[in-house]
């Protein structure tokens, strides 16, 4: 069928011309849309601004042809094979290309938005400031591939192949990266805010200047990749692999990376604003100062020698105990979850439940918070389910004054005192829902001596309250007796630990000064 036959077929109302071959031919310009061209051979056809939305050329041959401009919207490529084929600034919006080969084809400029581009093969092809917002990628083969400057926010390119592939200055927000091969990719530059890039293999990729904030990069392999000056404020990067990675005035600014591993990695200069620093592996890791100015300014700057960075980059997670001399049992543990999630309704320091662990003579109520500063004022609030409650809040008020006093740090006091006094507004707040007391109050279980342990962030820890009765308890309810606790003491004379163990208590304390 020659192109004249075509033409006049079309006209004539026939749109099935499956099979057909038409290599070489110039349809440029020409009206097709809605035709049917599958399985047709149209290698190296003329298509040049022509028509053909909504066409069907599913499972066609269109290697080397030219569809420059060519309006494709809508349309049927699945399985087609367009090897080598011109397709710059052509309209592929909404089109179905499910397993298509479009090795080394041109796309510069094209639309290929909201397109469905499912395992195909798009290896070495041309797709400079194309647009693929919401299309599917997921599986494709884009290895080696130029997507720099493009558009591909909201992409699915889950488990894609993106080896070596240049997608510097691109705008992948949103996308979903997931498990996708990226080994030695180019992003320079691109956005990838708010993108998932979980479980992706990109390692010895370029990231320098990227935008990865709030993106998720757990369990991502960065192994050897370029991060200098990257923005990863906000990001998860839990259980990542960062060996070696070069992380040099990389903005980390309250990214979340517990697990993750530095082994060997540059951070001179990184922006480590209220970073977590809780579980990393660090061996070999080279960082000489870091930035901890909130907006990261360079304003707070702290220089460290080796060991220094090491101590700095190897913290433990503050941890609050409460020990009550009593195992917990049902009516007890019904009563105390109640409690503390109606504290939490006004403390949101507390909205995570403690760790509880029980045992035959007592019970261990472990709290984690976020920094050294709210160990204090936390443990202020914890206690409140328990007659030590008064007690154990003195004590806090007595450490508070030590410090003054102490002059341990005029800073540090300053703060404490403006979260202690939150703490102590919102116990306030919290005693006036009388209910949370009105079963704790009942119970024995509230009423038994307890110890309070606070650890910070360098492993010391401090008792800031020890009942004198605590560790006296005697069970006699086994010989139909009551329990009763073993030469009583004035719980006002509760025990406060010595001012040598404070003083270094509160040394240990990493904040920023």
């Amino acid at each position: 069928m020659n192109v004249e036959e075509l033409l006049a077929k079309y006209e004539a109302g026939v749109r099935d011309f499956s099979g057909v071959d038409l290599s070489e031919a110039n349809l440029s310009g020409v009206k097709l849309n809605q035709a049917n061209f599958s399985h047709a051979n149209l290698s190296v056809v003329n298509f040049s601004g022509a028509n053909l939305s909504g066409a069907n050329l599913s499972h066609a041959q269109v290697n080397v042809a030219r569809l420059s401009g060519a309006h494709l919207s809508q349309a049927n490529l699945n399985y087609a094979s367009l090897n080598v084929a011109n397709l710059i600034r052509t309209d592929l919006s909404r089109a179905q290309l499910q397993s298509a080969s479009l090795i080394r084809a041109e796309l510069i400029r094209a639309d290929l938005s909201w397109s469905n581009l499912l395992s195909a093969n798009l290896s070495c092809a041309d797709l400079r400031e194309a647009a693929l917002r919401y299309a599917v990628l997921r599986d494709a083969n884009l290895s080696e591939a130029n997507l720099r400057d493009g558009f591909l926010t909201e992409a699915s390119l889950e488990g894609a192949n993106l080896n070596n592939t240049d997608m510097s200055g691109a705008d992948l927000s949103g996308a979903n990266f997931r498990d996708a091969e990226m080994k030695q990719a180019n992003l320079c530059q691109a956005n990838l805010s708010g993108a998932n890039l979980s479980g992706a293999n990109l390692r010895w990729a370029d990231l320098s200047g990227a935008n990865l904030s709030w993106a998720d990069l757990s369990g991502a392999k960065l192994s050897g990749a370029n991060l200098i000056g990257a923005d990863l404020s906000n990001a998860n990067l839990t259980n990542a692999s960062l060996v070696h990675a070069n992380l040099t005035q990389a903005r980390l600014i309250k990214a979340e990376w517990v697990g993750a591993d530095l082994s060997g990695a540059t951070l001179t200069g990184a922006k480590l604003y209220s970073t977590s620093r809780f579980g990393l592996k660090t061996e070999g890791m080279i960082c000489e100062w870091v930035d901890l100015s909130p907006s990261g300014d360079r304003s707070i700057v702290q220089y460290f020698n080796a060991e220094e960075s090491r101590e700095f980059f190897n913290e433990t997670a503050p941890i609050i105990r409460i020990i009550v001399d009593r195992p917990l049992d049902r009516e007890a543990n019904f009563a105390i979850a109640g409690a503390y999630y109606q504290i939490a309704q006004q403390y949101h320091e507390l909205k995570q439940p403690p760790s509880v662990e029980i045992g035959p003579r007592r019970t261990v109520f472990t709290f984690r918070v976020d920094s050294d500063m709210n160990l204090l004022p936390t443990a202020y609030v914890a206690i409140l389910p328990f007659q030590d409650a008064a007690n154990t809040q003195n004590n806090i008020l007595t450490l508070l004054a030590t410090i003054n006093s102490e002059n341990i740090s005029p800073y540090l006091f300053q703060k404490l005192t403006t979260l202690i006094e939150k703490a102590r507004d919102k116990t306030t707040t919290i005693k006036q829902v009388k209910n949370i007391f009105k079963i704790t109050s009942k119970l024995n279980f509230f009423q038994a001596p307890t110890q309070t342990i606070l650890t910070n962030s360098s492993a010391q820890s401090l008792i800031i309250h020890d009942h004198p009765r605590f560790g006296r308890f005697i069970d006699t309810s086994n010989h139909h007796g009551s329990d009763y606790y073993e030469h009583p003491v004035d719980a006002a004379k509760a025990i406060v630990p010595s001012l040598s163990l404070v003083i270094d208590f509160f040394k240990g304390f990493h904040y920023i000064n």
